[in-house]
């Protein structure tokens, strides 16, 4: 099994939404792509409570995979190409990591 996790810090404005909406507007794009892409086993997004931690990322993906080559396959698939041009306008810094479980 794979892990997937990818956190991102959002402008404060970008598209015509504020961080908020925008940080919204990932997660709901995001857990749209469960139903969409098989090789998904597990798909997770949370966004940052900012009265809490306002210096922490401002949302994390956490997903699973059965392996690299499902890793790969989501990656490249069309509806994560999609949502991906959404994130990398509204984004301004990334973060990720890959792992064995």
């Amino acid at each position: 099994m794979i892990k997937h996790i990818v956190m991102w810090n959002l402008k404060e404005k970008a598209l015509g939404n504020t961080r908020e909406e925008n940080a919204i507007l990932i997660k709901d794009k995001l857990e749209a792509l469960k139903s969409d892409i098989l090789q998904i086993k597990n798909l997770e997004i949370g966004i940052n409570d900012k009265n809490y931690a306002p210096k922490n990322y401002d949302v994390v993906l956490i997903s699973e995979f059965e392996n690299f080559e499902a890793l790969n396959e989501y990656k490249v698939h069309p509806k994560h190409q999609e949502i991906g041009k959404f994130v990398g306008a509204v984004t301004e810094t990334r973060a990720a990591v890959d792992y064995i479980v």
